[in-house]
């Protein structure tokens, strides 16, 4: 069950794709993963409203996402690191240490993505509202 449970009008995942646009020319190298920070709506389903000084936190301290795009190498196992089998696949939820990677935003100031390795992802989860 998650965390908080969110009120979504719009499915965040496709919501998410929307908002970022089409990424075919956009190169993600090497073992980097590029993830959509996932953004709270305003109201909870228990409708408690979120301020959007509290939401605006999610770029900052935000913790899950979706993954948009793979590098090549991303969750190949080498001579430093085993994955056992690990391999989220785009439009899988993450979760990742806000203070980790490279923020950025993409298309517009809502299409905030955080560039990442793949050894920072922690956890592979089914929602975004599992965790804060």
């Amino acid at each position: 069950m998650p965390l908080m449970e969110m009120r979504h009008i719009v499915d965040p995942v496709e919501e998410l794709f929307d908002k970022i646009g089409d990424l075919s020319e956009i190169v993600v190298p090497f073992n980097k993963v590029l993830v959509a920070i996932y953004m709270r709506p305003k109201e909870t389903k228990s409708g408690i409203h979120l301020p959007d000084q509290v939401r605006q936190e999610d770029v900052y301290q935000g913790k899950s996402g979706l993954i948009l795009k793979k590098g090549p190498m991303a969750f190949q196992d080498d001579d430093k690191v085993k994955f056992h089998g690990l391999n989220p696949e785009v439009g899988e939820w993450i979760v990742f240490r806000p203070s980790n990677g490279m923020k950025l935003d993409i298309r517009s100031k809502d299409g905030h993505c955080i560039l990442l390795s793949d050894t920072q992802v922690e956890l592979v989860i089914p929602s975004p509202d599992m965790v804060f």
